[in-house]
């Protein structure tokens, strides 16, 4: 491998990470690759917007499932007897 190698790969940045940063190479490692998926295919939202809105998501299907218990339906949509 040489140095021009290197340079053309698009994993030049990892490798030198490897070898003089191990904490930004953990943190490239350790990265959440739908958290990354969800930046590209949504770059105008903020990491607040994301959250407030996941936050939103699970606020809602939480009240449906209590919503869903106080009207007596059980597991195949049935009412209580």
């Amino acid at each position: 491998v040489t140095l021009n190698d290197l340079r053309a790969s698009k994993m030049s940045g990892n490798f030198f990470n490897v070898l003089f940063n191990m904490n930004k190479f953990i943190a490239f490692e350790t990265r959440d690759p739908f958290l990354m998926r969800q930046e590209r295919e949504e770059p105008h939202l903020t990491e607040w917007d994301r959250f407030a809105r996941g936050e939103y998501l699970r606020l809602s299907l939480e009240e449906e499932q209590d919503d869903e218990m106080e009207t007596g339906s059980d597991v195949w949509g049935t009412s209580g007897m």
